[in-house]
């Protein structure tokens, strides 16, 4: 593809970080906008996830402060605990409002919208983009099953990348896993809700 002007990455960190595990590798978030950046010039990278509040560790943090250190825009979003009926403990902290606000007011300042993320909740956002005349791209998967990309959401994109394709430009195995500094990440195995 040909360079169209300027581009922006709209990360579902959680949502990847999902894709990437089923698809066995981690994201390298060194290399991942070296791989767009061919397309246009690269206005800006942002990154959305939940965070548990409370939690005296988190392991999301370095990945969060390594991403802000190296030109990512991190937004995040302190998660709420509640119980369910059955009286299990559960996480809710939903990105996709916040998500979906940026993109509708970066739309006007881009040609090109790189989405990374699979949830069918954002085709209505692509169509609304779409309109507005900006072209999007959406990376997730359907080499797994089940598959971890909506199929209304990959109908509506402009161009679907699955990211099985990228895993030898933007995958590093987990095992070489090297701590903080390496960009990878790794989600606690709490549930959290939509």
């Amino acid at each position: 593809m040909s360079p169209c002007g300027k581009i922006a990455l709209f990360i579902d960190g959680p949502n990847l970080q999902a894709t990437a595990k089923a698809l066995g590798f981690d994201i390298d978030y060194n290399r991942l906008p070296e791989l767009f950046q061919s397309r246009g010039a690269l206005l800006r990278a942002f990154y959305y996830t939940p965070i548990v509040e409370d939690q005296e560790y988190s392991a999301v943090r370095p990945l969060l402060d390594w991403l802000d250190y190296n030109g990512y825009a991190v937004v995040t979003k302190l998660t709420k605990e509640f119980a369910e009926a059955c009286g299990r403990r559960k996480a809710k902290g939903s990105m996709d409002i916040k998500l979906a606000v940026d993109v509708m007011e970066l739309a006007e300042h881009v040609d090109q919208i790189i989405l990374f993320s699979g949830d069918g909740n954002f085709r209505c956002l692509v169509e609304a983009v779409q309109r507005r005349g900006v072209r999007v791209t959406v990376v997730s998967s359907f080499a797994i099953q089940p598959a971890m990309i909506a199929d209304e959401l990959r109908r509506q994109a402009d161009e679907f990348i699955d990211l099985a394709q990228l895993k030898l430009k933007v995958g590093r195995d987990p095992s070489e896993r090297l701590g903080p500094s390496s960009g990878a990440i790794r989600y606690r195995d709490s549930a959290i809700a939509e």
